[in-house]
């Protein structure tokens, strides 16, 4: 098989760890939560003030949300917070070399805009051309197991018809609220055409895997690194072509993984399952997905040429 000049600079990248010649090289992120989808050092120039960073470690999703709410939300749950975020995710992406972008933005943000998902659109469409209109761009919508389906539904369904949004992701707490509340959100994105994703074993067992993948009909899983945990639901997920979004760093963060070199990412892609490579929340995370492969190949997760079949997968 013919390596590529993209490929070639990839392994030599791995190889002097060369983080600028890293962040040259074509890769996807298919797992990045907007707004925080940039450096918070980033963010902090560009608003002019000091934020406390995030904790090193956090046991659960609970203390991510309490840190979010009691630290950022004031910045960003604004017009103009949303549309500095997302330029700033734009940019960053751009520098990290993203070529293939899923990055998803919570529906509740259509309430900042007086013409509701119109007019969240319009900024998304704008800031992309603005920002970096050669990314490939899918725009994905978020929903969130947190907040109560009825306050999700006036804002969900609106930005499902609209023709803009390639995929769906529901994020949060995956034991808040079982998956077969969301079918109806789902067949609807399914009869337009999304992309169907939802996080799911990140803090559920093996089996949630398979239960909401089954219930939701899902292409993808974000997360789903319990699986590891059992043969059977590998085999599945597998033998049914279901790509598994890994996040390490945010694994290691809220405690999911202990450390990389531990990291069930080896597990899963030995198993034959196809995985990706992402970056979560950089705000709160603080690596791209350059720095996440670099750290795997540091970690001797996986050698630098597995990896770049990794990143090529993404892409394609």
């Amino acid at each position: 098989m013919q390596i590529t000049d993209n490929s070639k600079q990839f392994l030599k990248a791995l190889q002097d760890s060369d983080l600028a010649l890293l962040s040259s090289v074509p890769k996807s992120d298919l797992h990045n939560h907007a707004p925080l989808g940039s450096r918070l050092s980033d963010f902090e120039k560009t608003i002019g003030q000091k934020i406390l960073p995030p904790p090193l470690s956090l046991k659960d999703i609970a203390e991510m949300d309490n840190y979010i709410i009691h630290n950022l939300r004031e910045h960003i749950v604004s017009l103009k917070g949303l549309e500095t975020s997302l330029r700033l995710a734009f940019k960053h992406a751009k520098q990290d070399g993203i070529q293939k972008l899923e990055m998803s933005v919570d529906c509740l943000f259509v309430n900042l805009f007086t013409d509701k998902e119109i007019g969240f659109v319009k900024l998304l469409k704008q800031i992309h051309q603005d920002e970096a209109p050669e990314i490939l761009y899918y725009p994905e919508i978020g929903l969130s197991r947190n907040l109560k389906i009825s306050d999700i539904e006036s804002c969900i369904y609106p930005c499902i018809e609209s023709g803009y949004f390639k995929s769906i992701d529901l994020y949060g707490d995956e034991l808040a609220k079982d998956s077969k509340n969301y079918i109806p959100i789902y067949k609807s994105a399914k009869s337009h055409h999304l992309k169907l994703k939802s996080h799911a074993g990140e803090f559920g067992n093996a089996e949630s895997v398979r239960y909401t993948v089954e219930t939701l009909e899902l292409d993808e899983v974000q997360h789903g690194i319990a699986a590891s945990n059992s043969p059977n639901v590998m085999k599945w997920l597998r033998n049914n072509n279901i790509r598994l979004n890994i996040c390490p760093t945010s694994n290691v963060v809220l405690c999911r993984v202990q450390n990389l070199q531990s990291h069930p990412a080896r597990i899963l892609a030995d198993y034959g399952i196809n995985i990706t490579i992402n970056s979560d929340d950089i705000m709160i995370f603080n690596q791209s997905v350059s720095e996440e492969y670099l750290n795997l190949f540091q970690a001797q997760l996986f050698s630098a040429n597995e990896l770049n079949t990794i990143r090529e997968n993404g892409i394609k």
